[in-house]
């Protein structure tokens, strides 16, 4: 039905209908699925990011050890100190920290759009229920809605780390992420569009350097920031700021800065933050003296 961002807000525009409607609409007509079952399954998937969030908030350990406990420290802060970047953003941080926590310490989450970027999509989405009220259903549509901007990512550029760097990853999801708070905040489809494009452009370039090859070190601070740029870039586009450059044209850049990006930033851990001092003696430590 789409396979860029313009046609899917034509469709929109054409039918009147949402964009979460358009990929529901999608799904059942290229899988054959009643839409009762493209929507339960992705209700499951709802279901696996609250049960993330909830344990993450509870306090996860890695097994490298790496990462853990962060997300119970910053949910702490939050309710307890004067922050400095306010509630809401911090709830939806702690959110998308608590879900990397998860994957790192081998728990179950839904990779959205990969496991490396799994907290961007639930940590906003969570994070903006006790403002927006959401029904389930809307919750639901939320993840359609994301779902719908990653599938024009994938097809035209990339959603891989080891292809187009963290950009692809993180970006991508927090421009999803974005895209789908603005269409449950009651946005246009336009404006859903001009979100995403807000936050990718600016997560531009963005490397992939897992520090000993792990997704800890610094991915799950990336879904932090990752997170909070969704929300701030989804209160432009409602406010009515919209991006000079078209959404569509934003993907293409990335992926031809992927393209350009040399291989020791695109998750081999042979460059960036993974070879440092100091990564390659957590690597040492990790796995041995023969990860120096």
């Amino acid at each position: 039905m789409f396979r860029s961002v313009s046609e899917l807000i034509q469709i929109t525009e054409d039918k009147n209908i949402s964009i979460s409607e358009v990929m529901i609409q999608q799904e059942i007509e290229e899988s054959g699925k009643t839409r009762d079952q493209i929507y339960s399954e992705m209700e499951r998937n709802l279901d696996v990011m609250e049960k993330a969030v909830e344990d993450g908030l509870k306090g996860v350990q890695s097994r490298s050890g790496l990462t853990g406990g962060d997300a119970v420290l910053i949910n702490n802060y939050r309710e307890n100190k004067k922050t400095l970047s306010g509630d809401l953003i911090l709830d939806v941080v702690s959110k998308a920290v608590s879900t990397n926590e998860v994957n790192a310490a081998m728990g179950t989450i839904c990779a959205t759009p990969t496991a490396g970027s799994a907290g961007c999509v639930p940590g906003v989405l969570f994070g903006i229920k006790d403002r927006l009220n959401p029904t389930r259903e809307e919750m639901v549509r939320f993840l359609f809605t994301a779902g719908a901007f990653g599938q024009v990512i994938a097809n035209n550029a990339s959603i891989s780390g080891a292809a187009g760097g963290c950009q692809a990853e993180v970006g991508s999801a927090a421009g999803m992420a974005s895209a789908a708070a603005v269409e449950m905040a009651g946005g246009t489809p336009d404006q859903s569009a001009q979100a995403m494009a807000i936050t990718l452009k600016n997560m531009l370039g963005l490397v992939c350097d897992p520090v000993a090859g792990l997704v800890e070190v610094p991915c799950v601070k990336r879904n932090a920031m990752g997170s909070s740029q969704a929300i701030v870039s989804a209160d432009l586009a409602l406010a009515g700021v919209t991006s000079r450059i078209p959404c569509d044209e934003v993907i293409g850049a990335m992926y031809q800065i992927g393209q350009k990006m040399s291989s020791t930033l695109k998750e081999t851990a042979e460059g960036g933050l993974a070879a440092t001092p100091t990564g390659k003696a957590l690597a040492a430590k990790i796995f041995g003296s023969a990860a120096e």
